[in-house]
C-alpha cells in the first residue's frame, strides 16, 4: 500500500500465496472486529524468481561479478588459497578471459596449474598446484549443491527488484527456494552475492521516510548454519552497512537462537511470536530470548512468550532517537492475501505474465575462458605433429629455463615482489567486494 518493493525468500512455498486473495474465515472476522481494522481479500503484485529449475525468473550471476575476495570467502578458503584465487582473477582480467561460470574458473585454474604455470609464475609469483587442487575440490563441492545453475549469464540486475506497479504498489519479488533446503551453501552464496550487489549498486540514501527496498529472509538459519567464519564476517559487514542504502533487512526464523549474536545485536525491530518449551534446552532458550528484549514492568516476558496465542506477538522497535521502545503485547492483523501455496496453474499464469521472464530465462553461453583456453591448448597440442623434428629441443630448453626460473623465484627479491603483488591484488582487484571490473591493455606474452 505504501509503494515499497520487497524481496521475499520462500523456502516452504507458502509465502508465494501473497499473489492471491485470501479466503474469508470466522476467525479472521473475529480478529478484524477486535482490532477495528477492515479486512478485504487482496492479492498483491508478485514476480516469481528462481535459483534453479523452479518456475520463475532465473537468478544468475557471473564469477567475475563475485570478484576474488567474495568468491574466496564463499568457498571458505584461507589467505594462501585466496591469494591463488586472486592470481586467477588477475590473470583472466589481463588476458581478457571472461569468467562467466564455474566451468570457466575451473578451466583457468587447471590451465595455470599445468600448461600455463611457467607463464603465471614468471609474472605474478609462485603458483602452487597443490593449492589449486584444493580450490578445485571446493568448487566441485559447490557444484554438487547446484551452484552451476546460479553462475552464468544473463546476470540479474538488482534494479529490477525496485519496481512499482501501475497502481503505485511495490512489486513483491518472491524467490522460490522449495528445492534448496538441502543445499544451504548455495542459499548462503546467493544471499551474500545479492546483498553485496545491492550494497554496491544502490546509492547512499541516509535516513528516508520509508525504505527503497525491504528484504525478508525466511528460514534465516539456512543462511548462517553453513557459513564459514570468513563468510560470517562478510555478512556482518554488509548487514551493518546496507541500511545506509535505504534497504530494510528482516530475518525470519522460528527461534531467535538460530541467528548469530552479531546479527541479533543489529536488529532494531523485533517481532516475537510464541515459543514453546518441550525440553530443558527449550526453557533455557526462552529465558535467553526474553533477555534480548527491553526490560518492562508491564509483562513477565519469559512467561508471556510461552502464553502467546495465534496471531499475537511481542513487539519492540526503535524510536526517533534510536532507543528501543518498551515491549508491547500486540494482536496482529490477518493477512489479506492467501496464507497457503500457489497451485501449478497459478504459478504458470504468474510466470506467463512476467515482464522479466522473457529477458532472464534465456541462457547465454558466449565465448569465455573455457572456450578460449580449450582452443589454445588444442592448437599447441597439434604443433608437435606438424614439426616433429623440433619437438625435442624445446623440451630440453624448457627444462633449462625452468631451472633458471626456479633460482630466480627462490630469491628473496622475487618473493618480496610476489608478496607485494598479492597484497595489491587482494586489496584492489575488482573492488573490496569484487563487484567492479578492472580492464587494462597490456603487451601479450606467453600463450596470449
Amino acid at each position: 500500500a505504501l509503494g515499497v518493493p520487497s524481496l521475499l525468500m520462500d523456502v516452504k512455498g507458502d509465502l508465494s500465496g501473497i499473489a492471491m486473495p485470501g479466503t474469508p474465515h470466522p476467525k479472521i472476522d473475529e480478529r478484524s472486529q477486535a482490532i477495528g481494522v477492515d479486512w478485504k481479500p487482496t492479492g498483491y503484485p508478485v514476480e516469481l524468481l528462481s535459483l534453479s529449475d523452479e518456475k520463475g525468473v532465473r537468478l544468475r550471476a557471473t564469477v567475475s561479478e563475485f570478484g576474488p575476495v567474495l568468491f574466496s570467502r564463499m568457498l571458505g578458503l584461507n589467505d594462501t588459497q585466496g591469494g591463488v584465487v586472486a592470481m586467477v582473477f588477475k590473470y583472466s582480467d589481463d588476458r581478457q578471459l571472461p569468467l562467466l561460470d564455474l566451468k570457466d574458473f575451473k578451466k583457468v585454474l587447471q590451465f595455470l596449474g599445468n600448461e600455463g604455470k611457467a607463464e603465471i609464475e614468471a609474472e605474478y609469483g609462485r603458483f602452487s598446484s597443490a593449492t589449486a587442487a584444493t580450490i578445485l575440490r571446493k568448487v566441485v563441492e559447490l557444484e554438487q549443491q547446484g551452484a552451476e545453475a546460479f553462475f552464468g549469464e544473463l546476470s540479474f540486475d538488482v534494479a529490477d527488484l525496485c519496481r512499482i506497479d501501475e497502481n503505485g504498489r511495490g512489486v513483491v519479488s518472491v524467490v522460490r527456494l522449495t528445492d534448496i533446503q538441502d543445499r544451504p551453501k548455495l542459499f548462503s552464496t546467493f544471499m551474500l552475492q545479492m546483498l553485496a550487489e545491492i550494497y554496491a549498486a544502490f546509492p547512499e540514501a541516509g535516513d528516508l521516510a520509508q525504505p527503497k527496498l525491504c528484504i525478508f529472509v525466511d528460514e534465516a538459519h539456512l543462511v548462517f548454519q553453513e557459513a564459514s567464519p570468513a563468510l560470517m564476517q562478510q555478512l556482518d559487514a554488509i548487514i551493518k552497512l546496507i541500511r545506509s542504502k535505504g534497504v530494510g533487512l528482516f530475518f525470519i526464523t522460528q527461534n531467535p537462537a538460530d541467528l548469530p549474536e552479531s546479527v541479533l545485536s543489529q536488529l532494531g525491530l523485533k517481532v516475537q511470536h510464541a515459543l514453546r518449551a518441550f525440553t530443558a534446552r527449550d526453557r533455557k532458550a526462552i529465558k535467553l530470548a526474553a533477555e534480548n528484549y527491553p526490560i518492562t514492568r508491564w509483562y513477565e516476558t519469559e512467561t508471556l512468550l510461552t502464553a502467546l496465542g495465534i496471531g499475537e506477538a511481542l513487539v519492540s522497535v526503535l524510536n526517533e532517537k534510536g532507543i528501543p521502545t518498551p515491549l508491547v503485547h500486540t494482536l496482529m492483523r490477518a493477512p489479506e492475501s492467501r496464507m497457503d501455496i500457489l497451485t501449478p496453474v497459478e504459478i504458470e499464469q504468474l510466470v506467463a505474465r512476467s515482464a522479466l521472464a522473457a529477458e532472464y530465462n534465456q541462457s547465454i553461453d558466449r565465448e569465455s575462458a573455457y572456450e578460449i583456453l580449450t582452443e589454445k591448448i588444442q592448437a599447441v597440442q597439434q604443433r608437435p605433429e606438424a614439426e616433429p623434428q623440433e619437438a625435442v629441443r624445446p623440451r630440453a630448453r624448457g627444462k633449462a629455463e625452468a631451472g633458471m626460473l626456479d633460482r630466480v623465484l627462490n630469491s628473496t627479491t622475487t618473493r618480496q615482489i610476489g608478496r607485494t603483488v598479492a597484497r595489491e591484488l587482494t586489496r584492489g582487484l575488482l573492488g573490496a567486494l569484487g563487484l567492479s571490473r578492472v580492464s587494462r591493455r597490456r603487451r601479450k606474452t606467453g600463450w596470449f
